[in-house]
């Protein structure tokens, strides 16, 4: 079965591909050492092998301004220094990996070491999960170990495909992220206030794309450990508030950013780092639209324009160069609609989280409160931010299996998400050999979340209505008609952007409509009232 057909330029920005006996690696880019062609990698390794010869070649004044490959570091401080560390293991493997010039290097010890560095690092991943198991409530517990919440939870979160395909098989470090994000939520769940700050606080300067559930932790930090007590109603004593620790929170977070930024800070180098944190040049939509309000904003206008043409209501020589699906990381102005800018992203996305962060301020529900909360700004970011990449769905997913296990609403709408967020992720792996890895994996995983919780939930309701049984199905017709049918027809050449739009625009329909259901959830449930601190 072919690959994608999608332009060489879109294999570059997202795909995950094979080295071939042509000594061509990853589309288009020549690779520069031996290529073992029993492998396959992403463009995402070839990132991170440049981080590793920066870090390590580099001194620290240059990191952030070296532009050798055009994949320059673009993670905050403690990324980079974790690729320091990394690098002077990675010397004993294969020196020419830390060779700046050598770009698009892979060799068999550079895949070795690279990809067991990912394994190695798992090992936060699963202590974290084995600190949140912990705290979920086990009253839904069956006789069967298999039919346990804990245990359900457990597999829910180790085997979850989306980790698995992004880091696995794609290439990247997520896991032990994931498990800094875990730990610190399941510090919250058993009142260690302080140290789930501190590990946000370090996740934070790791990864700043966590800055999308930040609200949560900081409204939710104020009212239940800044104030100490409640009213019989839940709402807030305000003669509780302990200024010692308000200081004691601003003291960690100060101490952590100083760690992470106070070297450029001491450089004059800030300006340089944001820039490289935050390029707001590379446009509205990612090179493949992360399946979201934006992708269907875009379709509509698409749409739009198509009859627009049509009807000859709009002149072809005014419609812009730069297109929507070109496959490029570029900005351009939409044909019928408005044009959306940064700002108006950053807008959308406060009015979206401000609800749920309201609601975690006046109606208290405990740590639970709280990860709905923290899930809810982490889908509203996806839903309205600007460049966001379809792989940021997975800190939505991720933090929604421990609900998953708790309320068969809750569990609902976690199958929706997961089920639709997966698929929307089959574009990052397009080659051939990894259709059948990719489908099999995908069908185990929602098998087997599908069939546990509907197994601990089978005394309540039915975990689907019709319509949304029906919309899942038609994730199958909609793979074969992608990978199968499409390929063959003549809108191969002419429109090669087809199957990710399609993928994209119906998988925003799921998300929406997930994102849509689990805030009305949040924002009917009545609020826990408490007599003293949460």
């Amino acid at each position: 079965m072919p690959a994608h057909p999608h332009l060489p330029v879109l294999s570059a920005s997202y795909g995950a591909g094979n080295c071939s006996n042509s000594r061509r690696c990853r589309g288009e880019q020549e690779i520069s050492g031996p290529c073992p062609g029993w492998s396959c990698h992403s463009t995402d390794f070839e990132v991170h092998r440049n981080w590793l010869a920066i870090t390590h070649s580099l001194p620290i004044s240059q990191w952030y301004y070296e532009a050798t490959s055009e994949w320059t570091l673009d993670y905050p401080p403690f990324f980079a220094w974790f690729e320091y560390v990394l690098s002077h293991i990675a010397k004993y493997f294969d020196q020419e990996m830390l060779n700046i010039h050598n770009l698009n290097y892979c060799s068999s010890r550079t895949l070795l070491f690279q990809r067991f560095s990912v394994i190695f690092m798992d090992i936060l991943f699963v202590y974290a999960v084995h600190e949140c198991c912990k705290c979920i409530d086990g009253k839904k517990a069956g006789k069967e170990l298999t039919e346990k919440p804990k245990f359900i939870l457990s597999v829910l979160l180790l085997w979850n495909f989306g980790l698995l395909i992004v880091d696995h098989i794609h290439f990247q470090y997520n896991g032990f992220l994931f498990g800094l994000m875990l730990l610190s939520i399941a510090r919250l769940f058993q009142k260690r206030h302080m140290e789930g700050a501190f590990l946000f606080a370090v996740l934070l300067h790791f990864k700043h794309i966590y800055l999308y559930v930040a609200p949560a932790y900081g409204v939710y930090l104020l009212r239940s450990y800044c104030f100490t007590a409640n009213k019989p109603d839940g709402s807030i004593r305000w003669n509780s508030f302990s200024f010692v620790r308000v200081i004691s929170l601003g003291l960690v977070v100060f101490l952590v950013s100083a760690l992470s930024l106070g070297p450029f800070l001491a450089l004059n180098q800030l300006p340089q780092v944001f820039s490289r944190l935050f390029p707001f040049k590379r446009g509205l939509c990612h090179a493949y639209w992360a399946p979201n309000f934006w992708a269907l904003y875009n379709a509509l206008d698409k749409v739009l324009s198509v009859i627009g043409l049509k009807l000859k209501f709009l002149d072809p020589n005014k419609i812009p160069k730069a297109s929507m699906t070109s496959g490029l990381v570029q900005q351009f102005q939409h044909t019928v609609l408005p044009s959306v800018t940064p700002l108006a992203t950053f807008i959308c996305t406060l009015i979206a989280i401000l609800p749920s962060v309201c609601c975690l301020w006046f109606k208290p529900q405990g740590p639970r409160g709280f990860l709905r909360c923290l899930i809810l700004c982490a889908l509203s970011s996806f839903m309205f931010g600007w460049h966001v990449h379809e792989k940021a769905i997975l800190l939505a997913i991720l933090p929604m299996s421990l609900l998953s296990v708790g309320k068969a609403g809750d569990a609902s709408v976690f199958l929706i998400l997961a089920t639709t967020g997966h698929y929307s992720l089959f574009p990052l792996l397009f080659t051939a050999p990894e259709l059948p890895i990719k489908i099999l994996l995908m069908l185990l995983f929602t098998i087997y979340s599908i069939s546990s919780l509907k197994t601990l939930f089978r005394k309540e309701k039915h975990l689907f209505n019709w319509m949304e049984t029906f919309y899942l199905l038609g994730l199958g017709p909609l793979e074969v008609c992608c990978e199968f049918v499409f390929p063959f027809t003549s809108w191969k050449l002419k429109y090669p952007f087809i199957p990710l739009l399609l993928t994209s625009v119906y998988c925003a329909v799921g998300i929406t409509y997930a994102w849509f259901k689990l805030y009305v959830s949040v924002l009917t449930d009545p609020p826990v009232g408490k007599t003293k601190k949460q």
